[in-house]
């Protein structure tokens, strides 16, 4: 065992910034040689009575043999992290590799200035993610028994304890495989810490605005006026170095000068001063930033590495960022009235809550909003969303009570797999719309490295479905949506239309047929000539028809008709929907103009001066229907069975092993085929047993492997492109005796030399392949990727040129639950063939989810596997069978969510 690691041998991947317990951040690496003076000064800071639990006895100093073994270590058999704030070392955990090389004993070291704070359950996650990298199964503790905090920390990871004492230590030992517990305990301690540290951007209890101008138009002056005049409940201060006061209070020439703690700072300074601004901020112990400076976007190469500069000593100082380029946060909370943006005004307090990446969508998206009438909780502005993302914000809507629902504009996923997760959790307990700028949604925002998806088409659209994401195509939409879901929400797809036009009406219900919705009741004479008699008679037959209980919700589309200003309707419509909590929605056609002052509601300019508190309104039926459909089926999500996470048996530490074996001596980008029999024995450690073949090159061989295997058997093709294609005679069927095989054989040979090159296998194997017969049925295909960006993927879909031609895949992001899994087989068009179609027996589609879930299982917990397909699987009448299995290894060191708690890496 090496002293001293090579430096070749540290594990860059293992560094990672974390959030902690309070909101705060910090910087986890592997430790190194140069840390020596460091692990002093962080060992004779301690209380002596820390140093006796870590080491069962007080020692001042270390000593300098301690230091280097303690630092000098081979990240294989001895690893060791640390957490560190401004540089300082806060926290150390390590393993030593035990004579059994699949345990190592584990030890902790807290600072006790920051004891509290989540580091020693931040350590043990990565330190076993680290371990289970090395081959490491289990690890052993001895602890003493006052060491109440470090026997908590092991008790409250979620891992199965063995605990006994002995000899006055209490020893402890456990199996460090992720388990649904410990996975669980991650995210929540993750959900906490992440919503608030949004939290102490969002509700700060002072803020400093550094760039504070009294130029007019400047945005140092909006931010400051907009701050104060928002009525904020906290301290304000203005920073300035060349003026004495602005707006009446005292300013100062630096964010060091100011003798008070300073929880957020609006940064409005020239582009070349930002990162000295953030770093003085950082010294000052200021806890977050918003940067509304702009540039780095448009600064290529050296702007990137500057937003990273700061992004990383933010993080490294406890410090969260918003931007660069940011328009701002804002929380109506009566109790903050924070209004840190460039909106002109405090918005309306409402239950939306509002992400927008770019400054320039997030004040088209507040405009549209304002003019509805819809309020905010909250809005945050992440610009370039360098450090910041829609995920923290989603962790915080979580748990806020007054956001009823969310809203995201995003123009790009820094880490899907985990937007999906805290989506899915959030979607089950308030809507959440996305807006998406592009196709694939897999674009990166400025400033950020380019990361390429091989995530299939659809793929993302999927992954939004799975997790109850209401997707819209643009700002409308989603503003649309808003303000349908702010109201009481449907309980179902039954849908009552009601106008005072016939053709509208017959319009009206046509789209919302064709939308999902079910129309079962129609009222098309309804006759608001005469205000004084047609708005009582309106409310009584709105009420006849939410009283009847044939509907779930009320679309009342009308024409203008002189007398009757809509607005005056839009109360009558919001007093129904309110007296019986029932979503009723309003469309008023054909509206012209905009108000004058005085004039009410007549004529109207549409849906900002119509929208209640209640009744969402809307110049366009389509519209509404579009927007009323879109909350429905968020409303039968959530009705649906969630199911239970699938499970079945399968041994993880074998297929570590065989991956292990396989990939030794793989680096960087390189990818690896496993060959036929390897790529079975992978696919049995889950339960996925491959059908046996033989490759052959001649009629004897043929003839040999048949008789192994047994009669009858198939013949065919070994090149990826033929070997499935029984339609250009590359495939030979139900071959029952020596003489049909050689035949077949003889015939294969003639066409494959017509296909010259195309007929070579890409191994540079044997040209043909023996395989005993399966039995009769429909083949499909199952594929599993590892995506940079989604992480894992499964796709299924039924074999054949139309189905791959017109793309009739259906795609999932792992883990599944049951309800998953049976949604993803049941999703191409073409599944209907394994459900029993025209007159034909169903097959075993219970086998097939099975499969499915195994395939799902093996992706999710070996991000090693960048791509696996098994094709064909002929599913019968009773069963299934695996005929081909294609297995590619690769590295693995950079998916997007794991077993650790990680902040997304630019």
């Amino acid at each position: 065992m090496a002293d001293e690691a090579p430096v070749s041998a540290y594990p860059r991947h293992w560094e990672a910034d974390v959030v902690l317990r309070d909101g705060g951040t910090a910087h986890l690496r592997p430790i190194r040689p140069g840390d020596a003076n460091g692990l002093q000064a962080f060992h004779v800071s301690q209380s002596e009575s820390s140093i006796y639990l870590r080491f069962f006895s007080y020692k001042a100093k270390l000593t300098d043999a301690e230091l280097r073994r303690f630092t000098e270590v081979d990240y294989d058999d001895r690893v060791a992290l640390v957490i560190t704030i401004g540089g300082e070392i806060v926290g150390v955990g390590r393993y030593d590799r035990l004579a059994d090389p699949s345990e190592a004993e584990v030890a902790f070291n807290i600072s006790d200035r920051h004891q509290g704070r989540g580091i020693g359950s931040i350590l043990l996650e990565h330190l076993a993610a680290a371990a289970r990298e090395r081959g490491i199964r289990r690890f052993t503790a001895e602890v003493l028994p006052e060491n109440r905090k470090m026997l908590t920390v092991f008790a409250e990871a979620g891992y199965a304890l063995d605990r006994r004492f002995d000899d006055g230590v209490v020893m402890v030992e456990f199996e460090i495989d992720p388990t649904e517990k410990s996975r669980a305990v991650m995210e929540a301690r993750e959900h906490r810490a992440e919503a608030l540290s949004v939290l102490g951007l969002l509700a700060p209890r002072s803020v400093a605005v550094i760039g504070a101008s009294r130029r007019w138009g400047s945005v140092g002056q909006q931010l400051l006026a907009h701050l104060v005049e928002g009525g904020f409940s906290g301290r304000v201060c203005a920073i300035n170095p060349e003026a004495l006061e602005l707006g009446g209070m005292l300013t100062y020439a630096s964010i060091r000068d100011v003798p008070e703690p300073v929880d957020l700072a609006l940064v409005a300074v020239p582009y070349d001063d930002v990162a000295r601004v953030v770093a003085d901020c950082a010294t000052a112990g200021v806890k977050g930033a918003v940067v509304a400076s702009a540039g780095h976007a448009e600064d290529g190469a050296r702007g990137l590495a500057r937003q990273r500069e700061l992004v990383r000593h933010a993080r490294a100082n406890g410090m969260r960022l918003v931007g660069p380029g940011s328009l701002g946060l804002v929380n109506t909370d009566p109790d903050v009235r924070l209004n840190a943006s460039m909106a002109p005004r405090m918005p309306r307090q409402g239950g939306l809550g509002l992400f927008s990446q770019s400054a320039a969508i997030g004040i088209a998206l507040y405009a549209a909003a304002d003019r509805r009438r819809l309020g905010f909780s909250t809005l945050v502005s992440a610009g370039n969303r360098a450090d910041v993302s829609g995920n923290d914000a989603m962790q915080y809507w979580e748990d806020d009570v007054a956001t009823s629902a969310v809203g995201l504009y995003l123009e790009s996923f820094g880490n899907p797999r985990k937007f999906s997760r805290i989506a899915r959790r959030l979607a089950r307990s308030k809507p959440v719309i996305v807006a998406k700028s592009d196709i694939l949604g897999l674009q990166l925002p400025p400033g950020h490295a380019v990361r390429t998806s091989q995530a299939p088409v659809g793929a993302l659209d999927a992954m939004l479905r799975q997790a109850g994401v209401i997707r819209v195509s643009t700002l409308e939409e989603l503003v649309d949506v808003a303000q349908v879901v702010s109201g009481p929400m449907p309980a179902g797809a039954r849908v009552a239309v009601m106008s005072n036009a016939l053709s509208l009406g017959r319009v009206v219900a046509d789209g919302a047929e064709s939308q999902g919705l079910i129309v079962t009741q129609s009222i098309w004479d309804l006759d608001l000539a005469g205000r004084s008699v047609a708005l009582p008679a309106l409310r009584a037959r709105l009420l006849d028809v939410i009283d009847s209980g044939v509907a779930d919700a009320v679309v009342v589309a009308l024409i203008p008709t002189a007398g009757v200003r809509p607005g005056v309707i839009a109360e009558v419509l919001a007093e129904c929907a309110s007296l019986r909590s029932v979503t009723v929605v309003a469309a008023f056609t054909g509206i012209l103009g905009r108000p004058e002052a005085g004039e009410g509601l007549l004529p109207d300019p549409g849906p900002e001066a119509l929208t209640t508190a209640t009744v969402p309104a809307f110049t366009s039926a389509g519209d509404a229907v579009a927007a009323l459909a879109a909350a429905v089926r968020y409303t039968e999500w959530l009705a649906r069975e969630e199911g239970t996470p699938f499970e079945a048996a399968h041994d993880d530490e074998r297929a570590d092993q065989l991956i292990g074996s396989a990939l030794a001596g793989v680096t960087g980008a390189e990818l690896l085929r496993l060959g036929a029999h390897e790529a079975s024995e992978l696919l049995a450690c889950y339960g996925i047993p491959v059908l046996a073949s033989r490759r052959v090159s001649s009629a004897d061989e043929a003839v040999m492997a048949a008789r192994e295997l047994g009669w009858p058997v198939a013949v065919k093709s070994t090149a990826a492109n033929l070997r499935h294609r029984l339609d250009l005679g590359t495939v030979r069927l139900d071959l029952r005796d020596e003489a049909a095989l050689r035949s077949a054989v003889d015939v294969l040979e003639q066409s494959l030399a017509a296909f010259g090159a195309l007929a070579r296998d890409a191994g540079g194997g044997a040209p043909l392949e023996v395989q005993r017969m399966a039995p009769l049925g429909q083949a499909c295909v199952v594929r599993a990727i590892e995506d940079p960006l989604l992480g894992p993927v499964i796709s299924f879909g039924l074999a054949g040129d139309a189905v791959a031609l017109l793309d009739d895949w259906a795609h999932r992001v792992p883990p599944l639950t049951t309800q998953d899994v049976r949604d993803l087989v049941r999703a191409p068009r073409a599944a209907e063939k394994l459900l029993g179609y025209e007159g034909l027996p169903a097959l075993d589609v219970a086998a097939v989810e099975d499969l499915v879930g195994r395939v799902s299982i093996l992706k999710d917990r070996h991000p090693e596997v960048s791509v696996l397909e098994l094709k064909p699987v002929v599913v019968s009448e009773r069963g299934l069978t695996v005929l081909h299995a294609d297995v590619w290894l690769g590295n693995a060191e950079h998916r997007t969510d794991s077993a650790r708690r990680a902040m997304s890496q630019q």
